[in-house]
């Protein structure tokens, strides 16, 4: 079964709505469930329903969609639409999947989709499993660009606020999720949660104890909910 994003679209410009829905009806996997006027009429909506991707007008007149996505405890992919320019940068701050100069086309339009979908995949694992199966690698998302990552170079993830950092030997990627949503991209062996904040690499593991492990000479507490990863670990790596 194809997969399939949900999303609504927020505009005070009733035009604006009717091109988001006239170019969503030609892209398969994209399902508008929903459109709004008014931005505060679609916080009950987004409190009540789960979806995968907001449409979102810049410039209203109650709210800006800058000061609307701020206000939201979940916050979807968000595509940020307007005919100025100059809130591009902003859009870019809060980690905004695209950014849609009005008036825009069809391709414009999908090349943004394509994108949300690009990034649900890579949540969800299935391209990262398809991959990792093929190649050993993921990409990882860093602001607008996606990140290539070989896994035999992957040190361990470490949580960072609303980011989470890819610690290579040489570098340090931040990208904006969770822990467990990282967790999603990585394959099942080889990767170990040890701590609310920590995933390791079993392969660079140089030291344990029933308090920590060792990634080179960086110490890494278990914490006191992952206990049992000692035992884990050790059987992991045959000791």
């Amino acid at each position: 079964m194809s997969m399939i994003l949900t999303a609504i679209a927020i505009d005070d410009e009733p035009h604006a709505l009717d091109v988001v829905q006239m170019h969503a009806a030609k892209v398969s996997f994209l399902d508008i469930e929903a459109t709004f006027t008014d931005a505060f009429e679609a916080i009950p909506y987004l409190q009540e329903q789960s979806i995968d991707l907001l449409f979102l007008d810049v410039k209203m007149p109650d709210i800006s969609g800058i000061e609307f996505v701020k206000c939201l405890q979940q916050v979807p992919m968000v595509i940020f639409s307007t005919a100025y320019s100059e809130y591009a940068v902003k859009g870019f701050e809060l980690n905004a999947v695209d950014y849609l100069l009005k008036p825009y086309s069809l391709v414009r339009f999908t090349q943004a989709c394509n994108k949300a979908l690009e990034i649900k995949q890579l949540r969800q694992g299935t391209l990262a499993g398809k991959i990792l199966a093929i190649q050993g690698f993921i990409f990882v998302k860093t602001g607008y660009e996606l990140e290539k990552i070989w896994l035999k170079d992957l040190l361990y993830l470490e949580a960072e606020g609303n980011y989470v950092a890819y610690v290579l030997a040489d570098r340090k990627l931040l990208s904006r999720q969770s822990i467990s949503e990282a967790l999603q991209t990585l394959p099942g062996q080889g990767f170990i949660r040890v701590h609310r904040s920590f995933v390791v690499a079993t392969a660079h593991i140089r030291k344990i104890s029933k308090q920590s492990v060792w990634i080179n000479n960086r110490e890494i507490s278990i914490g006191a909910s992952f206990e049992g990863k000692f035992e884990e670990i050790r059987v992991l790596l045959s000791i």
